[in-house]
């Protein structure tokens, strides 16, 4: 299963990926989910608070955003690999319903569900 027989696949991974590191960089942080060293949150004791309060939240925007797009960059290397729609925990195909939802999916519908995330 090469990029060749998932063309599909392939585009709507690629597109993923650029909306994820397009949204990385919207909230100043890196691919590697590391905020840039020009972000701000505020300046002043006033601002102290609120400052946190933007930082913890967009620190936690930035960790969901790299966990979505390390789950779309394993997917492509699966699909180069020709591993793609296998499940990487029991070895059976990942259902067609459940990668046309969620291309990124790595794990068969029973082992998501058994992984409970």
């Amino acid at each position: 299963m090469t990029t060749a027989i998932h063309p599909e696949a392939h585009r709507l991974l690629l597109e993923a990926r650029s909306r994820l590191v397009e949204r990385l960089t919207q909230l100043g942080a890196e691919e590697t989910g590391e905020l840039r060293a020009d972000v701000e949150f505020g300046d002043g004791f006033a601002d102290a608070a609120a400052a946190t309060a933007e930082r913890t939240e967009v620190l936690g925007l930035v960790d969901s955003l790299k966990k979505n797009l390390d789950d779309v960059d394993m997917a492509l290397r699966r699909l180069e690999e020709g591993r793609y729609g296998i499940c990487i925990k029991c070895g059976r195909e990942i259902g067609a319903d459940r990668l046309a939802s969620r291309p990124e999916s790595v794990l068969c519908v029973e082992c998501k569900a058994k992984a409970g995330s």
